[in-house]
């Protein structure tokens, strides 16, 4: 089986154990977790993941900042991105099917189970 390759960025170390944690137990994905912002475009470059779940708000440099240079590579352009934020309530992003400015947000407090669903929704669509 090829497992996907998921990238997690987020500066809470706490939150990326967890996603990877339960995300390779799995058993479909190989994830890398990055919790430096600043590191995050030379880890996508590095590791080449099929999405990359991207923290919005870090001490070091904006998540907004992060996918615009992502986008700005050739090889990760079309790499799907997924913002965690805990800046928009979940009832905001309810209200807008999940979907704010173009990306797919999920926001905190996290529920692992329905990041994971996401996850997969946002995979199998490319």
């Amino acid at each position: 089986m090829n497992k996907k390759r998921i990238l997690i960025v987020d500066d809470e170390r706490s939150i990326t154990c967890l996603l990877k944690l339960n995300l390779e137990r799995s058993g479909f994905y190989t994830v890398r977790d990055e919790n430096q912002g600043l590191r995050a475009l030379d880890a996508a470059r590095e590791f080449h993941p099929d999405l990359i779940v991207l923290d919005v708000m870090m001490p070091d440099i904006d998540g907004g900042d992060v996918a615009a240079a992502i986008r700005c590579e050739p090889l990760l352009k079309d790499v799907p991105i997924v913002f965690l934020t805990a800046a928009v309530k979940k009832e905001e992003i309810k209200a807008h099917d999940g979907m704010i400015g173009g990306y797919p947000y999920i926001a905190k407090p996290l529920n692992v189970e329905g990041v994971m669903e996401i996850i997969r929704q946002h995979l199998r669509q490319n």
